[in-house]
């Protein structure tokens, strides 16, 4: 491992989760919150590996699965499933996104020493999306490099998914409110005494 990345990795606080069984890390700084797996809206003619996405306080934010991404066995979701909300970077600006999550496991804390070079073979993971990994009990947890784990055009990617989806919601909206508004017209149509298809009291 470099000089570089030692210092990047260097006594700092990871987010471990579970992957089709394989433990994987994340640095914490990079992490936003972690939410509880809840609706996810898929959106058509997008890559396998994009669940979808999600309406996260307003905005708009894709969904990635991981485990799909990596080739790795995909498992259904259960009570433990949720979605690790995190930030990318794409041309030097943030990119939200969401990360499909088996399980959250434990934060933990690591130095550089405690990180070792990934090997050329035995991971399923490429390498250029890894900073290394960390010994937890017999296992060791990958830890992933936000940043590298999806290229530019993968994150334009995504950032396309979720204009797609905003001007979606956005001409949802309009013809749900001009329905709306079209129904209240009749209706007012209706019940007026001056409507044609009113009927009015005979004169006495």
């Amino acid at each position: 491992m470099t000089t570089a990345t030692k210092e990047v990795v260097e006594q700092q606080q990871y987010l471990t989760f579970l992957l089709a069984g394989e433990e994987y890390a994340i640095s914490i700084l990079k992490v936003k919150e972690i939410i509880e797996y809840d609706t996810v809206t898929v959106v058509p003619k997008t890559p396998k590996w994009i669940r979808g996405v999600i309406n996260l306080r307003g905005s708009v934010v894709p969904v990635v699965d991981l485990a799909v991404k990596f080739g790795l066995e995909e498992r259904p979701v259960t009570k433990t499933s949720c979605i690790v909300i995190v930030e990318g970077q794409l041309e030097n600006q943030n990119t939200t996104m969401g990360i499909v999550a088996d399980a959250v496991s434990q934060v933990m804390d690591l130095a550089a020493d405690d990180i070792r070079e990934v090997p050329e073979f035995g991971t399923r993971v490429q390498v250029n999306y890894l900073l290394g990994m960390a010994q937890l009990g017999k296992k060791f947890a990958l830890l992933l490099d936000v940043d590298k784990v999806l290229s530019t055009d993968e994150l334009l990617n995504l950032d396309e998914v979720a204009a797609t989806a905003e001007t979606a919601d956005a001409e949802a909206s309009e013809t749900v409110a001009d329905t709306a508004s079209e129904e209240d017209s009749a209706s007012t149509a209706e019940s007026s005494p001056w409507s044609g298809g009113s009927k009015t009291r005979d004169a006495k």
